[in-house]
């Protein structure tokens, strides 16, 4: 009887890798915040430099009219006053006004966009330091109708409008790209803020998700030990129950056991005792078979016939005996004892006559009685009184 109640699934193999998943998707989110964080870290930094560089550039735009009309205001004064120490100030000052255009010209080395923007500015700047001189020049020579005529130049008014104009419009350039830079960058802040929450509050539900399902785990575990333990006490108790079975079983087939021994033996006893009884009768016995067959004979038998058993044994009994009332017939008909055995009667006291190993014909009594098996006839017994001379 088996009581195997099956074979659980495997169920630790599963949850294993259940929570290994759960594992390396928390790992990979936190790698993406990590990536995205400093993706936006190196934009941001980026941008910050970017937007010192055009604050830079800003500043330096928004100082060169100034300083042009400071250099341009110590000329005027110089021709006025012919002061050696004003014409040294106006060249300090356009002085100043060089360095800010070199420092321009560095800070957009890398934008060629700007570069064309700031070359026409300035080639205007490098004529007016030209111009101015130029004009200093003159005012040294005393030369003063070529001096008002260059004064009253008109091209001098226009490209000095012209020169407010463009730095005017590289300055909204300017400003309005730092305009871009700082929403972008806030953007790019707003980015990483959501990112970063963002994947807080995933790896937190990832979390949750393996909680859950560790406590789910340990909830199968402790229902699959419980069932486990129901099963072995019903397990022990069925085994309880075979072992009582089987020991009853064995105690039964002992005594059936015992009890076979002594029917065996009291069978023995009464064939011991069937077989002393017929050698002890004084009568000539022959067990026969169905077709008259001698299959076994008692001593008083061979004394009888005078033979010994191993020579009558699977002999025709008709050999050695027969009915006295066929003992005259020439052509015998159906032999009587055969008749006997296939019909199933008796026969008593029938006058028969045998013939000895001598060849004697002693006159005998016979009778037959028929051996049955579940009410078939097999065989039979042949008793013979043999009867006096007289």
């Amino acid at each position: 009887m088996s009581t195997d109640p099956g074979t659980p699934p495997p169920q630790d193999n599963r949850t294993f890798q259940r929570v290994l998943i759960f594992f390396v998707l928390i790992l990979a989110v936190m790698v993406a915040i990590v990536v995205a964080t400093l993706s936006n870290l190196n934009r941001s930094i980026a941008t910050s430099d970017w937007v010192n560089h055009t604050h830079a550039l800003i500043t330096e735009l928004d100082a060169l009219q100034p300083s042009l009309a400071a250099a341009e205001g110590d000329l005027s004064r110089y021709l006025l006053t012919a002061d050696p120490r004003d014409h040294s100030a106006y060249q300090e000052k356009f002085a100043d006004l060089g360095e800010r255009v070199a420092v321009i010209t560095a800070l957009i080395a890398n934008s060629p966009g700007e570069q064309q923007q700031f070359t026409p500015i300035a080639s205007l700047l490098a004529r007016r330091a030209e111009l101015a001189s130029r004009i200093a020049n003159l005012k040294k020579a005393g030369d003063s109708a070529a001096l008002q005529q260059l004064l009253g130049d008109e091209t001098i008014r226009s490209e000095q409008r012209d020169l407010q104009r463009r730095v005017e419009k590289m300055r909204e350039t300017q400003t309005n790209l730092l305009t871009e830079r700082d929403r972008a960058s806030f953007q790019q802040a707003q980015t990483t803020r959501w990112t970063a929450l963002g994947g807080v509050v995933f790896e937190f539900l990832l979390l949750c998700g393996a909680a859950w399902l560790i406590r789910d785990d340990l909830a199968m575990r402790r229902q699959a030990a419980r069932l486990l333990e129901q099963t072995n006490e019903q397990l022990e108790a069925k085994v309880r129950q075979r072992t009582a079975e089987l020991t009853a079983s064995n105690e039964k087939l002992v005594t059936q056991n015992l009890e076979d021994r002594w029917a065996k033996q009291a069978l023995e006893h009464q064939n011991r005792y069937n077989l002393l009884i017929i050698d002890s009768i004084s009568d000539a016995v022959f067990v026969v078979t169905k077709l008259m067959n001698v299959s076994r004979m008692n001593p008083a038998a061979v004394h009888l016939t005078g033979c010994e058993p191993a020579t009558l044994i699977d002999k025709p009994i008709a050999a050695f005996l027969r009915l006295e009332a066929t003992a005259g017939s020439a052509t015998p008909g159906f032999d009587p004892l055969v008749r006997t055995l296939i019909e199933g009667h008796e026969l008593r006291q029938q006058a028969a006559l045998l013939t000895n190993k001598s060849g004697a014909t002693i006159p005998c009594r016979l009778n037959v009685f028929p051996l049955r098996d579940r009410d078939k006839v097999v065989g039979g017994v042949v008793v013979l009184q043999a009867l006096s001379s007289s």
